[in-house]
């Protein structure tokens, strides 16, 4: 621990130069710019001024995992934790929510984990039903969170619940998300029950690889925020993307788990495999980034 302290404060100290790590300049960091909030930058490659610290503990939601100190969002970010988990706390068995990780205090590329939640706008919601809202520090370090998802990966398993679709859709209807990422078979029986009314919210409802154990929220840039990157083609796009339960959808459960064996004499894929954010620089980064690293 003395040792990584150690290195973290020396590239604090070192000059944001074009070869210096993003991340370990961003992981250093303990307290939010004095500045005005913004999302400056992309979700996957930015920062954030002026973040606000949600409440280790609120009326209906308790921050996990403190030691990370990634419990820093833009004030949109922990207004929407504050609307959804009072929803939340309507529901069945739940008191509100588990939230895990929001962003660092400034934002930026972090240490280890994610490849975005840079910008103070992404929000990872445990799938554990907060039936307890006075867990320690120690408690919130050791307890996990449930699988929604079979062992096979091709299904939801038992822990799936009405209150967990009613709470992921209630999310999807915010008109502040702008998607939402789950796995697989969370999408798959989403579209089970799925109606023609539901493409809007639905559309939202992307399945990515993991997050089982969590969703993860991305809300839309703040219209003020003009540096701010929203992400395209953007989930108003309903035209071409329909509901999102198209053919494509099986592709998780069936290729992706098992991929095809590439044809006799197939070239390899020529796409370059793509760049970590930890291995960022501050150059890759919007300039404002530099102002907001450098205060006080």
């Amino acid at each position: 621990m003395i040792r990584i302290a150690l290195i973290l404060a020396l590239a604090l100290a070192a000059p944001a130069g074009a070869d210096t790590k993003a991340n370990q300049l961003f992981g250093a960091r303990t307290s939010a710019s004095p500045h005005k909030p913004q999302a400056i930058g992309s979700y996957a490659k930015g920062c954030a001024a002026g973040l606000v610290r949600l409440p280790e503990t609120g009326p209906t939601w308790q921050a996990m995992r403190l030691s990370r100190n990634r419990n820093w969002g833009h004030p949109d970010a922990i207004a929407f934790v504050d609307r959804l988990s009072r929803y939340a706390a309507t529901q069945p068995g739940w008191s509100g929510v588990y939230i895990g990780d929001i962003s660092q205090p400034r934002g930026g590329p972090m240490t280890s984990g994610h490849q975005s939640h840079q910008i103070g706008l992404d929000i990872d919601i445990w799938m554990r039903p907060a039936t307890a809202l006075r867990l320690s520090r120690s408690q919130r370090e050791s307890l996990s969170s449930i699988d929604v998802r079979s062992a096979d990966q091709r299904s939801v398993n038992g822990n799936w619940t009405d209150s967990h679709a009613a709470i992921i859709r209630r999310a999807a209807e915010d008109p502040a998300v702008d998607r939402i990422f789950v796995t697989p078979p969370v999408k798959i029986a989403f579209c089970a029950t799925a109606k023609r009314r539901d493409r809007d919210w639905m559309q939202k409802i992307r399945p990515i690889y993991g997050h089982n154990y969590h969703f993860h929220v991305r809300l839309k840039c703040p219209a003020s925020d003009r540096g701010c990157v929203t992400q395209t083609p953007t989930v108003a796009d309903l035209s071409k993307g329909g509901n999102g339960c198209d053919d494509t959808l099986r592709w998780w459960v069936t290729d992706y788990l098992n991929p095809p064996k590439p044809a006799p004499g197939a070239k390899p894929d020529p796409t370059p495999p793509r760049r970590s954010s930890r291995d960022f620089t501050m150059a890759d980064l919007p300039q404002a980034c530099q102002t907001v690293l450098a205060a006080p």
